[in-house]
C-alpha cells in the first residue's frame, strides 16, 4: 500500500451522483444476511460491549481477523455492517462487529453512553481478541464516528502494541467542529433531526429512571435541535468533557494522523453531506496513511453498477485491501504489521 494522497476509483452509475443518492442508496441495495452469534464482553469498569460474530466455525485459529466499529447509533443491522462483514466472510475472514455501549440488543448498565474520541472499549476488546487469535492477522475498521475513533486509536497505539496488520477508515469526520457546523446546514439538517432523534428516543427513558447524573428534564431534551446541543448538554458532561467544544477539540483525530505510522487506508468523498469542503487540508498525514479521496460517495454511500445491477463498491475496495493485508501477512510469516 503506498501511502499519501490518492483519488479513488469509485465511479458511481450515470444519473446517481448525486451526494444525497448516494448516502441514502445502501438503503436500497439487498442486504447480505450471515449467521450471527452474539457475545457479550464484560470490561473491566463493570460494563459491557456486545459482539456480533459472523457465524464460521470451520475457521482455524490462525485465519485473518475483521473488527468492525460503526458510526453513531449504528449497529450490526446498518447497510454498510452488513455488506463488510458479508465481503469479509466471502474471503475466509473471521469477522466481528462490537457495538459501542448501548447500541446492541441491550442497554448498558453504567451512566455514560459512547462518544467520538472513546478508545477504551475499543482497545480492550481488541487486545481480547489479540489474546483470543494471537496467530491471525487482525485489522479494525471503522465507519463514521468509529473510524474518527479507530484513527485516535491507533495514534494513541504508538509501537503497534495491538498487534494490527492494518486499519480502515472509512469516512471519518476528523474535524468534528467543522462536521457538526456542516451538519446544520442546508439538507444536511435532515441527517442531523434522524441521529438527534435516535439519540433522544435512547436517553429519555435513562432520563426518567435517573440513571443518569445530569439535571435535564425530557421537555428541555425535545427542544434540542442540533447534536452540538445534545453533545453541550449530554455527551460532554457524561464523559469528562467541559462542553461540546472541549469534546470536539479533544475527541478528534485530525491533529493526531501525523503520528500514524500503521499501514491505514482512509476512504473519503469530497461531496459527503456530513463533512465541510476541504476536511483534510492543512493536515498532515502520517507515514502510513494512504487517503483516498473520490470526487462522490455521499456519506458512507459509495454505490456502483456491478453486472448490471446496484452493488457496494465500499465492499469491494475494502476487500481488495484485505486481500492485499493478507497475502502479505502470509507471505512474509507475520501478523503484526504490513503494508
Amino acid at each position: 500500500m503506498i501511502s499519501g494522497r490518492h483519488p479513488a476509483d469509485f465511479q458511481p452509475p450515470p444519473g446517481l451522483a448525486n451526494r444525497h443518492l448516494q448516502t441514502l442508496l445502501p438503503r436500497a441495495l439487498p442486504r447480505p444476511a450471515p449467521q450471527l452469534i452474539e457475545e457479550r464482553l464484560e470490561l473491566p469498569d463493570g460494563d459491557f460491549v456486545e459482539l456480533a460474530w459472523v457465524d464460521a466455525p470451520a475457521l482455524a485459529d490462525e485465519a485473518p481477523l475483521l473488527v468492525l466499529f460503526h458510526g453513531l447509533e449504528g449497529s450490526v443491522d446498518s447497510p454498510y455492517a452488513r455488506h463488510l462483514l458479508d465481503a469479509a466472510e466471502h474471503r475466509g475472514w473471521r469477522a466481528v462487529l462490537m457495538h459501542f455501549r448501548g447500541c446492541g440488543t441491550l442497554p448498558n448498565r453504567l451512566p455514560r453512553a459512547y462518544h467520538s474520541g472513546d478508545t477504551a472499549d475499543a482497545r480492550w476488546c481488541l487486545e481480547t481478541l489479540a489474546r483470543r487469535y494471537p496467530a491471525a492477522p487482525r485489522v479494525a475498521l471503522g465507519v463514521s464516528l468509529g473510524a474518527n475513533m479507530l484513527l485516535k486509536l491507533v495514534a494513541e497505539d504508538t509501537g503497534n502494541a495491538l498487534g494490527l496488520t492494518g486499519a480502515i477508515a472509512v469516512a471519518p469526520p476528523v474535524d468534528l467542529a467543522a462536521c457538526a457546523d456542516t451538519l446544520e446546514r442546508g439538507m444536511a439538517r435532515l441527517y442531523q433531526r434522524h441521529l438527534l432523534g435516535a439519540l433522544k428516543a435512547k436517553v429519555a427513558p435513562r432520563l426518567a429512571r435517573r440513571e443518569l447524573p445530569l439535571t435535564l428534564s425530557r421537555d428541555e431534551l425535545a427542544r434540542f435541535t442540533t447534536l452540538r446541543a445534545y453533545d453541550d448538554a449530554i455527551t460532554a458532561p457524561l464523559h469528562g468533557f467541559r462542553d461540546a467544544a472541549d469534546y470536539y477539540r479533544r475527541a478528534a483525530a485530525g491533529p493526531l494522523l501525523e503520528a500514524i505510522a500503521l499501514p491505514t487506508l482512509i476512504l473519503h468523498a469530497d461531496d459527503d453531506p456530513f463533512m465541510p469542503p476541504g476536511l483534510y487540508d492543512g493536515l498532515t498525514l502520517g507515514p502510513g496513511i494512504r487517503l483516498e479521496t473520490a470526487r462522490h460517495g455521499g456519506h458512507v454511500g459509495y454505490v456502483e453498477w456491478q453486472e448490471g445491477r446496484p452493488a457496494s463498491w465500499l465492499a469491494r475496495r475494502v476487500g481488495r485491501q484485505l486481500d492485499a493485508w493478507h497475502s502479505r501477512a502470509s507471505t512474509s510469516g507475520v501478523s503484526r504489521s504490513g503494508n
